[in-house]
């Protein structure tokens, strides 16, 4: 992607200096973020996602350190490809950022390597404002009572009618615009249903490369192509990756993660927008609030 629009970075004030933890270093893989945490006191990684509705546990994790925990009710969860009851914890012990806790109704899933512990979402977001640096694989977080990021917004972004979970609305040529899941558990680009692509008319001649691709409950055949323009907050973004389900692959692409059951109002979303687009960025997100900011980084 091509970079134009020059934007100034964000300085912070904060009003207490301890409101604020010092930045700590994350890994980026595949497109994930991921942080250093502990499950039953054993060392592991937790992926941090905007886009999910529960916290999690990834099954590999549990079965190779043979632990046991009490089970909650099932729940249905939606991913991008399917949908599927899962296996509920409670009292799971967890820390990290030195915080220890312990979580409840936390979801059994599939996150890959048994290395990857922990998927934290919406209930790690909602308690703190969080401020991630793609360029250089670092974040902290900030009390909200610290920083008012209405103050500093610079890009749309909305609290989800029904979920709470943040929608971007990102800019298209021709003044057409999305709205999409701002989704920092996804590795792609954006993610969009295949009639969305048609509607704006990007399959018309277009080459497309096949692939599968991963989802919360199951795998699908997707394609991918680029589109020339993308509007994020005040940056032009120029071959922008998009991936689409195959023809005849079914898709929910409202949130990854998400339980079933919630009665979603308000805006219509129509995909998702993750890693290829962020990456650029230092993310600044008040999550429960529905605000954020968008910048360029110093570098380290």
């Amino acid at each position: 992607m091509k970079l134009f629009l020059p934007l100034s970075f964000l300085l912070l004030t904060l009003n207490c200096t301890a409101a604020v933890t010092e930045w700590i270093d994350f890994n980026l893989e595949g497109g994930h973020v991921k942080i250093p945490a502990k499950v039953a006191g054993i060392d592991t990684f937790a992926i941090l996602d905007t886009g999910a509705q529960v916290n999690a546990i990834n099954k590999a994790f549990i079965n190779k350190h043979n632990l046991s925990f009490s089970k909650g009710r099932k729940i249905r969860v939606k991913g991008v490809f399917g949908i599927e009851n899962k296996t509920t914890y409670n009292r799971v012990p967890v820390s990290f950022f030195g915080i220890e806790t312990k979580l409840n109704n936390t979801t059994e899933i599939s996150l890959g390597h048994h290395t990857n512990g922990l998927l934290l979402g919406s209930g790690f977001f909602d308690k703190f404002v969080v401020q991630l640096d793609y360029p250089n694989s670092k974040m902290r977080i900030i009390s909200k009572d610290s920083i008012d990021v209405r103050k500093f917004e610079n890009i749309k972004i909305e609290s989800q009618k029904g979920t709470g979970m943040p929608i971007v609305k990102v800019g298209l040529p021709n003044d057409r615009h999305i709205w999409l899941l701002f989704d920092t558990g996804n590795s792609g680009g954006m993610l969009v249903d295949r009639k969305v692509a048609r509607s704006m008319g990007w399959l018309k001649g277009q080459q497309t490369e096949k692939s599968i691709s991963s989802g919360a409950n199951s795998m699908a055949v997707t394609e991918s192509f680029t589109i020339p323009l993308l509007k994020f907050g005040p940056v032009e973004l120029e071959n922008v990756l998009v991936t689409i389900p195959a023809e005849g692959e079914r898709s929910y692409l409202g949130s990854q993660y998400q339980k079933t059951g919630s009665r979603i109002k308000g805006r219509k979303v129509q995909g998702i927008i993750g890693y290829d687009v962020l990456k650029h960025f230092l993310v600044t997100i008040d999550y429960k609030g529905g605000h954020a900011h968008v910048g360029f980084p110093e570098e380290s």
